[in-house]
């Protein structure tokens, strides 16, 4: 298998630069006290998290950094799109949930998208932490990490705001709706 070109061109890194710029100062709520100029240094210095950020956003993700960990020198990017990334629905969980369906199979899973993406699902408490910053899958619902225990008796877990309400839900992994997707995150 071919490997994937995991590099922008000057074009494709400046027009995501742009706009994740614009979007960065649209939101400043979601990163009071932090300054674009150290986040794009950050993201000058490692160009395979901008081919990261590239696919965040040309799935709909619209990705916007929600915080910096202090620990590790990272902004922590999470996809702010108000539904869940429209070029990531109607998806399974995970591999083994998508190879057991007999029927009607989803073109994807979430693990695998974000795994080739570079990228990690939200954990409920990412999700959470999200929701802090807006309102998000007020229409849509999003699969989230969900722990072994579930997982290994064949279900999955995913969230969504109804009610100014953050819920969280089971289904099984091999489910697939037009209306979820999953949301990711990405340390830069």
């Amino acid at each position: 298998m071919p490997k994937k070109n995991m590099e922008l061109s000057v074009e494709q890194r400046e027009e995501l630069i742009k706009a994740l710029k614009t979007r960065f100062e649209k939101n400043m709520s979601r990163h009071e006290g932090l300054e674009w100029d150290n986040v794009q240094t950050k993201l000058d210095d490692q160009p395979e998290k901008l081919w990261s950020l590239n696919e965040m956003e040309r799935t709909e993700g619209e990705p916007d950094v929600v915080g910096y960990d202090n620990k590790t020198d990272e902004y922590i990017f999470y996809d702010c799109s108000a539904q869940s990334p429209k070029g990531r629905r109607s998806v399974c969980y995970d591999r083994e949930a998508l190879e057991s369906r007999k029927k009607h199979k989803p073109d994807n899973n979430a693990i695998d998208m974000a795994n080739d993406m570079g990228i990690e699902l939200l954990s409920e408490d990412q999700y959470r932490d999200l929701q802090q910053l807006g309102e998000f899958d007020t229409k849509t619902s999003s699969w989230v990490k969900t722990p072994d225990n579930i997982r290994i008796l064949g279900g999955a877990i995913f969230c969504d705001r109804r009610y100014d309400t953050v819920f969280v839900y089971h289904n099984g992994a091999e489910s697939y709706y037009s209306a979820r997707g999953f949301r990711g995150s990405l340390r830069v």
